[in-house]
């Protein structure tokens, strides 16, 4: 897959950009659900671990 620019000038690789967007959308869907039925712990929880995922994978295509 070729590299795009990033925002900060670096490349950012396709599935970094996809688990990106998974990771937008994840907060998006428990957001809407905790409105619609209320609060759930473990989908908060699920989004925090996939947000460190994304954040880690970030952290080693820079290196």
């Amino acid at each position: 897959m070729p590299d795009t620019p990033g925002t900060s000038g670096t490349k950012t690789h396709g599935s970094a950009k996809a688990m990106g967007a998974l990771t937008v959308g994840g907060l998006v869907v428990v957001t809407a659900y905790s409105v619609a039925l209320g609060s759930n712990g473990w989908l908060w929880f699920g989004w925090v671990v996939l947000g460190a995922l994304f954040l880690t994978l970030v952290a080693l295509r820079d290196t």
